[in-house]
């Protein structure tokens, strides 16, 4: 099982890594845009995972997949390079926060 969880976030890694690498070009800001729209689907895939599964198979879509998906490290130092206190470090907290618990919330009350 461990294996399966190993391959599972490894792909959620590389699907970051094109998906934030995309909006972000997309964008073209300064503003980490990417990480933010990763982060929040995965916060939504959370939200309906939790809400509809029961047993141990969602592990490896929820710890894996979506734990190489999401990124608190990435988020944590993008936040720092906006520049501590400013208004735009702050909106990326804020937003990412607010946004994240709206998302699984979202998500959870869809499917329940």
């Amino acid at each position: 099982m461990s294996l399966v969880v190993a391959a599972a976030g490894a792909l959620g890694a590389v699907c970051r890594y094109l998906i934030g690498g995309l909006m972000q070009s997309r964008v073209g800001w300064e503003f980490p845009v990417g990480t933010l729209v990763v982060n929040l689907a995965g916060s939504f895939a959370m939200g309906l995972i939790v809400a509809s599964s029961s047993g141990r198979g969602w592990s490896v879509v929820a710890v894996g997949f979506l734990g190489g998906f999401t990124t608190f490290s990435t988020w944590m130092v993008e936040t720092l390079r906006l520049g501590l206190p400013s208004p735009r470090a702050v909106l990326n907290v804020a937003a990412t926060l607010a946004g994240g618990l709206a998302t699984a919330g979202l998500a959870y009350l869809l499917v329940g």
